[in-house]
């Protein structure tokens, strides 16, 4: 079960742009397995926000609407220095 949701995940990380690929490829690969359960489906229910507004949030220009979600995008800007 939880191999075919890294699966699932793992395709839905795949973005429009090669750079929100690997940044949220990343998280996936680094972060999910410890992350809680809250965590993994905040990240999850995360992938279904558009493009631009995941890149908005990255890049600081806005924040995430839920906590959940920005602690992940924070999580994100701060491991790659944004």
């Amino acid at each position: 079960m939880e191999e075919a949701r890294i699966k699932r995940l793992r395709w839905r990380t795949r973005r429009g742009t090669r750079e929100l690929d690997q940044l949220f490829g990343w998280w996936l690969d680094e972060r999910f397995a410890d992350a809680d359960e809250g965590a993994r489906m905040a990240f999850d229910t995360l992938l279904d926000v558009q493009d631009p507004d995941l890149w908005d949030w990255v890049m600081g220009h806005a924040r995430a609407p839920r906590d959940d979600w920005q602690a992940i995008i924070d999580d994100i800007r701060t491991r790659h220095h944004l």
